[in-house]
């Protein structure tokens, strides 16, 4: 039990301690969500009953929720202005690294001390970034001017900006949650092709993500979020056609993961550039529009896959993308 359908709602708290942050500063609620998960992991490692369990969870989502968002926040507000792409692709490409290497770090920790000590293993380092975070931030002075102030009209948009970030979570999403099914039901992939397909997507989206900082800086956000969406938009029509002929499915998974991320990062930079006064707030919408997305790709993809097959995936992922063309 690892409390993931509990994440999803409570990671959509993330508003609210945008809105927080952009009132009173970002550092002690960076670091206060880090005591959080950190005492959350505690929780799971000790609990001696399903409740427990659950409230442990509960409590880990919402610790999510205070800082992955705020991390991209401060980055975009201590950034120079023509290193903001530079930097926050680190933090992604950071995101990215921990998403592909957790779960089989976690597996072997488990296959040697057991479950428990997995969530101690991430208690203890939750304690020492919340430590780390506290005074890295507090040597950080940042002019909030909005002070939690809303102009008129600014809510809604800022959901129609983060609204492109649900439609990538949704051209991304319907086809990688199903991706190893299709790999084998469609090619007859083996667990160790459909496991070497995998990297090739992660390796694209890490050196997309580096790749992206760089060219937004150079071409500004504007230019680089809109043709990586382009280019996103090609590679899903070179994998639908592709799809089963053999070790061409490599290569355009990994343009696809490429260009994907390095659209996500470009556009992670371009939210920040436009939001100064606001970029909690804009951030932390980001991220809840990113797990609605997420959600209904996946909700998507299961719709695809009855009615038309998995070869259909790639090709109704590709039409989403003209939608964010703006």
């Amino acid at each position: 039990m690892d409390g993931q359908c509990f994440r999803f709602d409570l990671r959509n708290c993330a508003p609210f301690f945008g809105w927080i942050s952009d009132k009173e500063g970002r550092r002690n609620l960076i670091a206060s969500g880090l005591l959080m998960f950190a005492l959350s992991n505690l929780l799971t490692a000790g609990a001696p009953s399903f409740a427990w369990l659950l409230v442990s969870r509960i409590l880990a989502g919402m610790s999510v929720a205070s800082v992955t968002p705020l991390i991209y926040a401060i980055i975009g507000d201590i950034a120079p202005h023509n290193r903001r792409g530079s930097w926050l692709s680190v933090v992604v490409s950071g995101h990215l690294t921990a998403l592909w290497a957790g779960a089989p770090i976690g597996i072997l920790i488990e296959s040697m001390w057991g479950w428990r000590s997995v969530f101690a293993v991430l208690a203890s380092l939750g304690a020492v970034l919340a430590i780390v975070n506290f005074r890295t931030w507090g040597k950080v002075t940042v002019a909030f001017t909005a002070r939690g102030k809303m102009q008129k009209g600014n809510l809604l948009r800022i959901l129609r900006s983060v609204s492109v970030t649900t439609v990538w979570g949704i051209s991304m999403y319907a086809l990688y949650v199903y991706l190893g099914a299709a790999l084998h039901y469609e090619n007859g992939f083996s667990s160790s092709e459909v496991a070497l397909a995998v990297t090739f997507y992660g390796i694209g989206a890490v050196l997309g993500s580096i790749a992206s900082g760089q060219m937004t800086d150079k071409f500004g956000e504007g230019r680089i979020s809109k043709l990586t969406l382009i280019l996103l938009t090609l590679a899903l029509l070179g994998l639908g056609i592709f799809f089963s002929s053999g070790d061409w499915v490599y290569f355009f998974q990994f343009m696809w993961a490429f260009a994907g991320y390095a659209g996500f990062t470009s556009y992670q930079a371009r939210l920040a550039m436009e939001n100064p006064n606001g970029r909690g707030s804009v951030m932390a919408w980001n991220n809840t529009a990113l797990y609605i997305g997420i959600t209904l790709g996946s909700m998507l993809g299961g719709f695809v896959i009855t009615h038309w097959g998995y070869r259909a995936l790639p090709f109704v992922c590709c039409g989403a993308q003209p939608l964010v063309l703006y």
